[in-house]
Order: C-alpha cells, then sequence, then structure tokens
C-alpha cells in the first residue's frame, strides 16, 4: 500500500490558494483603481468645469467693468478714447464706442483664462437722465449783460463776467488758475480761482475773493477746476458734412434763397442760404453751406416727422474763409421744431473762426425772438444773443448774452454731454450679453 505525499499535497493545496488569494486581490486591486481613476477623472472634469465657469465669471465680471465704466464716462462727460482698456485682477477688458444711427453703441469684450464674454450696451440721447451745463464756453468765457440769464448751469474755460442784472439759475463754474467769475448773480454755487463783485445764493470756491456775498458756505484754498474741451470734435463736424454732401450738392441758383414751403437734406449748397417770411424749411437730413446761413421774419425750420427722435444738423462753414462767411444769422421771430418727438433738435454749427483768431465777426448771432427746439454750436467763434431769444443749449468759444437773452436748458444733443440738471443727456435702451 503507497502512502499518500502529505506534505506534497499541502503544498499543492496551499499554492491553489495563494493562487486564488492573489488573483483576488490583484481584482480588487484593478477594480479599485478603475474606481479611484474613474473618481478622479469625474473629480478632474468636475474641478476643471468649476474653473472654467469660474473664469468665465471673472470674465463675465470684467468685462461688465468695461462696460459700466465706459458708459458712466459717456453719461457724465468724461474724457475718452473709441477704444478703452481697463484691468481688474490680472485680467482686461476691451471696450469700444461706435456711433450708429442716431445712438451709442458700447461693446466691452474680456478674456479670463481663455474664457471670453462679450456684452453690449445700446444708449440713446433723450430726457430723464443727466447732464452739464446749458453753457459751455471755451477760452473765449462768458460775457452777461443787460437782464440776460442761462436756466442751467455755466462751464467756462474763460472769465465769466456781467453786469446789470444778469442772473444764473444754477452752478457756476470758470476753470483753470486764471478763472474768474466778476459781476455774477448766481442762484447756486460758483467755483473759479478767483471771484469778485457777485452775489452767490449757495457756496463760494475759491483762491481769491472781493466784494462778493454768498448765501451758503465759503470754501477758500480750494483747487481750480480743470479745464474742459467743448463737446464737440472738429472731426465729428466734418463727419456731419460728408453726410449732407452724400446727397448731392446744389450750385444754382446761387445764393439760394427758399420760396414757399421747401424740403431739403441731406444737401450740400454751395453759397449763402436764405430762409425768410413765410418760408417753411423741413430738414429731411444734414444740410451743410458752404457760406451764410440766413433765418429771419417768422420763417420756420423743422425736422421730417419720418425722422423720429432725430436730431438734425445745418452747418455753415466755408472752408476757404472761416474769419468773414460760414456765419449764421437768425433774427425776427424765427422758430424752430424738431420732428414732433422730445428728443429731436435742430443744431446749428458754425465753423467760422474769428474770434478765435482775435477778430471781431460773431459766428452766430441771435435776435429778436428766435425760438424753438433749436441748440446752437460754434467751437471756434462767438455766439451772441440779444433782445428776448431763448435757445435751449449753447455752446462756443465765447458766448456774449445781452438785453433779456435766455439759455433755458431742457435737453441735450448725444454729443454735448452734460451731467446735472433737470434733464438730458442718455438713457439706455439695451444692456445685454452677445456672441
Amino acid at each position: 500500500m503507497k502512502i499518500p505525499n502529505l506534505n506534497s499535497e499541502f503544498l499543492i493545496r496551499n499554492s491553489s490558494s495563494g493562487q486564488a488569494v492573489l488573483a483576488t486581490v490583484i481584482f480588487f486591486t484593478v477594480i479599485s483603481l478603475v474606481i479611484t481613476g474613474g473618481a478622479y477623472t469625474l473629480a478632474y472634469k468636475e474641478s476643471k468645469i468649476s474653473r472654467d465657469f469660474l473664469s468665465s465669471k471673472k470674465s463675465y465680471f470684467t468685462a461688465e467693468a468695461g462696460l459700466e465704466d465706459m458708459s458712466y464716462r459717456l453719461v457724465s462727460g468724461k474724457n475718452y478714447d473709441s477704444d478703452e482698456v481697463m484691468f481688474l485682477d490680472g485680467f482686461y477688458a476691451t471696450t469700444s464706442v461706435a456711433d450708429t444711427g442716431g445712438y451709442k453703441e458700447v461693446v466691452s469684450s474680456a478674456d479670463a483664462s481663455s474664457a471670453v464674454r462679450r456684452v453690449k450696451v445700446k444708449m440713446q440721447p433723450g430726457s430723464g437722465t443727466s447732464f452739464h451745463y446749458g453753457i459751455q464756453v471755451g477760452d473765449g468765457g462768458l460775457v452777461m449783460t443787460n437782464s440776460s440769464q442761462v436756466v442751467g448751469n455755466v462751464f467756462s474755460n474763460g472769465p465769466v463776467t456781467g453786469s446789470n442784472s444778469n442772473i444764473t439759475r444754477g452752478d457756476v463754474i470758470a476753470a483753470g488758475p486764471n478763472g474768474l467769475v466778476d459781476g455774477i448773480h448766481s442762484t447756486s454755487s460758483v467755483y473759479a480761482h478767483t471771484i469778485r463783485n457777485s452775489q452767490i445764493d449757495k457756496d463760494a470756491y475759491y483762491q481769491v475773493i472781493s466784494g462778493t456775498t454768498i448765501g451758503g458756505v465759503s470754501y477758500p484754498g480750494s483747487p481750480d477746476q480743470a479745464t474742459s474741451s467743448l463737446p464737440i470734435s472738429d472731426a465729428q463736424i466734418e463727419e456731419f458734412k460728408v453726410e449732407a454732401a452724400a446727397g448731392g450738392t446744389h450750385t444754382s441758383p446761387c445764393p439760394y434763397v427758399l420760396s414757399g414751403s421747401v424740403s431739403l437734406g441731406p444737401k450740400k449748397i454751395n453759397c449763402d442760404l436764405y430762409v425768410d417770411g413765410t418760408d417753411v424749411l423741413t430738414l429731411n437730413g444734414n444740410v451743410w453751406v458752404s457760406g451764410n446761413i440766413n433765418v429771419s421774419n417768422n420763417a420756420i425750420v423743422k425736422i421730417n416727422p419720418s425722422l423720429g427722435d432725430r436730431t438734425v444738423v445745418m452747418i455753415a462753414d466755408k472752408e476757404t474763409n472761416r474769419s468773414s462767411s460760414g456765419q449764421v444769422y437768425l433774427s425776427n421771430t424765427v422758430q424752430f421744431s424738431g420732428s414732433g418727438g422730445d428728443k429731436s433738435y435742430v443744431l446749428l454749427v458754425s465753423q467760422n473762426n474769428s474770434a478765435e483768431t482775435g477778430g471781431g465777426n460773431a459766428a452766430i448771432t441771435v435776435s429778436n425772438s428766435a425760438s424753438g427746439k433749436v441748440l446752437l454750436y460754434a467751437p471756434h467763434g462767438m455766439i451772441y444773443l440779444s433782445n428776448n431769444i431763448n435757445v435751449k443749449e449753447a455752446s462756443a468759444y465765447k458766448i456774449q448774452l445781452a438785453n433779456s437773452a435766455s439759455v433755458v436748458y431742457e435737453t441735450g444733443l448725444a454729443n454735448l454731454l452734460f451731467t446735472s440738471g433737470p434733464s438730458g443727456g442718455y438713457s439706455i435702451e439695451t444692456w445685454e450679453e452677445i456672441e
């Protein structure tokens, strides 16, 4: 009888059991690795989604910051470039401004860790927001005499001087180290390096003062206010002219004398323009007059109702003679009206530069009951207003008001940016994210 080898059988059985245990360990190890790998992959994906979401949010808020900054600059009349870059928390937003169909369109784009977000705001000129000044003047300054008044704020890079019962129903600012306010009655506050012989119903901010009554608080040693450029650039005026010339050029007869009811624009006129008596001029677009603009004796200028809330520009600019031509004359009960919309105005622009170059010719002369929805702009010349006229806004190198002339601010043009007062500036039409 053969006796079995118990040690060998034990070893075989033990080896088989060890292999089973090892296989089980390997199996569970592989399963654990698969599970761990899956969990890691899922965690990595979740972490990446979270990081991408955070980057996307950072990009969005950076773009929003750029948009808010540019919108504030527009509304408050701050200086800005057509393209601005803002840095925030290590990222940046690029913001651009464009004029589109009478609106300002602001687009801001930001990139945070390759997550790009873009937002856009569309802004329309109109009532209900804020404005800066009823009158804004360049280095030539403002002269007020004989019961003239400004209902609104005044800003001047030059002196603001007055006599004979003038009044400004708003703040008065004479900017820069040479800023002077002399002989002015302001119902609000005055800011100037030097204030003389004035009546100020509220506060006074100054370096030097004499002969002045102050109803509010005095602030001696106040810093001079910064000077500011006029709101419509020459480049923008050139664009207005290009728009007008795109409608063709009138060359004969000259001067161009309207008769009866006439529709005009866009159009360039290569000589003086006369609108007189019972004439009614309806503007369908911008008009560039290479000569003088004369509107008088009960004539009416209005904007075609089909243009909605658009403001239309009439420009007097004889490029070859800006010292004694390119002038605007309004007299004897002329009336201006918009299209019927609250935001529609006639903007009269003169590029005459006599005042800026030391001459005595006025760029725009308005007298004897001219009124209505008209805005006046002469960046290099003088605006002279007298005898019961009433306009909504005036900006020029120099302005003189006399004999009960009034500037009564109600609302503003898109490019005439104002920041405090009853109404004007921009209203936001849309604010949205774009692709």
